[in-house]
């Protein structure tokens, strides 16, 4: 199971292996106040298309197909897959929008790369 969740929520005992995946430290927290496994920098966005999501030059159907082809290859994705398949995964980012954010995106990615599962 992987789910997407804010940093600024409560821990749950069911979120199992915890993952920062925002490039920058989110705001108004300390670092031993969160409870995380691991700080996935190698899986956020590059500052380019972040900068245009932000900034309002592509939609979020733009920023997702982007953001899909920098993480296509990248071999934490398999790890992260794996580790899900053991326990359960939950993305930690700081994003506001719940809805439209890179968590989704890239959890979407890790889902894709799970094994099947036999009929």
């Amino acid at each position: 199971m992987i789910r997407c969740k804010r940093v600024y929520d409560a821990p749950a005992a069911d979120d199992g292996y915890r993952v920062l995946v925002d490039k920058l430290w989110p705001r108004g927290i300390k670092k031993e106040a969160l409870h995380y496994d691991e700080w996935c920098k190698s899986l956020t966005p590059s500052s380019p298309i972040r900068q245009q999501w932000h900034r309002e030059i592509i939609d979020f159907a733009g920023f997702r197909a982007l953001y899909r082809q920098e993480l296509a290859g990248n071999p934490d994705l398999d790890r992260l897959a794996r580790i899900s398949e053991q326990q359960p995964l939950t993305l930690l980012y700081g994003a506001k929008n719940t809805h439209q954010n890179h968590a989704l995106v890239l959890a979407e990615m890790i889902a894709g790369r799970l094994s099947p599962t036999p009929a």
